[in-house]
């Protein structure tokens, strides 16, 4: 079973709902989405109700990862008031999630579930990736964790497939010195929504991008 690999949605619903209609076939292809599904676009209560009934239907077939806007939302929930990350985009998503009647304590709890990784003896999926200098890759506080790293990746011996920093090209980009894509090509800057789909061995078999849907984002954004 191919992979479908999809960059940061950032609360892009129709964009994400268009691309997974028109791209992808859950009969032939799991689903590994990187992370940051919401934040900063128009509808973050759709894309988690979206997210929630893909895994459903598809179980181990429709894998959601931890971003660190995730993580930020988590810790904004359970830790009390998270200053760094409401203004940044917090208050916003809060309003959203508060006008969809969506219980805030239930999505952290949902949240605190998704996994870091998902891997195979070929690929490693990850936010951000495996820095080259990185000693705890998975402490999600790590600020070059698989969380938030920036910097530049290690080759690991397989392909590596990351979001979190937006491509300057607006494309999804290859690293050839540590092997890995970055697809995270900035759908809340209405750039484009991205995704790579591979074989299980690490094959690129087709890069997409899917031209980003005005409902999604503020004309002032």
């Amino acid at each position: 079973m191919n992979l479908f690999v999809v960059g940061d949605v950032h609360g892009c619903f129709h964009t994400f709902k268009g691309l997974l209609d028109q791209h992808w076939n859950p009969d032939k292809e799991r689903l590994v989405q990187l992370g940051d599904l919401i934040d900063r676009g128009n509808d973050t209560p759709g894309t988690l109700l979206l997210a929630k009934e893909l895994k459903k239907r598809y179980g181990a077939n429709a894998v959601f990862l931890m971003g660190n806007h995730e993580y930020e939302f988590s810790q904004h929930i359970e830790n009390g008031p998270n200053e760094y990350w409401l203004p940044q985009c917090g208050f916003a998503t809060l309003d959203q999630l508060r006008s969809a009647n969506m219980g805030l304590q239930e999505v952290a709890e949902w949240i605190s579930e998704l996994p870091l990784v998902w891997e195979n003896e070929h690929v490693m999926i990850s936010h951000a990736g495996i820095a080259d200098q990185v000693e705890f890759p998975f402490e999600e506080g790590n600020e070059i964790g698989v969380l938030w790293n920036r910097t530049p990746l290690k080759n690991i011996g397989r392909l590596q497939i990351i979001g979190h920093t937006p491509c300057k090209s607006g494309r999804p980009e290859y690293e050839e010195t540590s092997h890995s894509w970055n697809i995270d090509t900035g759908a809340y800057r209405k750039v484009a929504m991205s995704a790579i789909r591979v074989t299980t061995l690490g094959e690129v078999l087709e890069i997409v991008q899917f031209n980003v849907d005005p409902r999604d984002v503020s004309e002032n954004d």
